[in-house]
């Protein structure tokens, strides 16, 4: 029997990623963070969420990765802000796909 491949569109390849990067509780409290304070350093961060530095950043590289947030570099610190163009939409995606439903 031959198998027959799954194709996906670019659509619901991009859904899926913002929805697993929406899928941990930890990162919703990471992005409601963000969103009520713009931005926040990488060590503010870790003060308010109960979590390992090294966990909060493979939370935040989740995030990063989704496009939600952005990440601003000024060594010794790290400074994370939602990306706003890329919020929106992601928050356009979700009602535009749950409008089709």
């Amino acid at each position: 029997m031959a198998e027959t491949k799954q194709k996906f569109t670019e659509q619901q390849i991009h859904i899926a990623k913002i929805a697993n990067a929406l899928s941990n509780p930890i990162r919703l409290a990471i992005l409601e963070l963000l969103r009520n304070k713009t931005c926040c350093y990488h060590g503010d961060l870790s003060v308010e969420l109960p979590i390992a530095n090294s966990t909060l950043s493979q939370h935040l590289h989740v995030l990063k990765d989704a496009g939600l947030i952005h990440g601003e570099i000024n060594p010794p610190k790290t400074k994370y802000c939602i990306h706003e163009e890329n919020w929106q939409n992601a928050c356009q995606v979700f009602a535009d796909f749950f409008k089709k439903a």
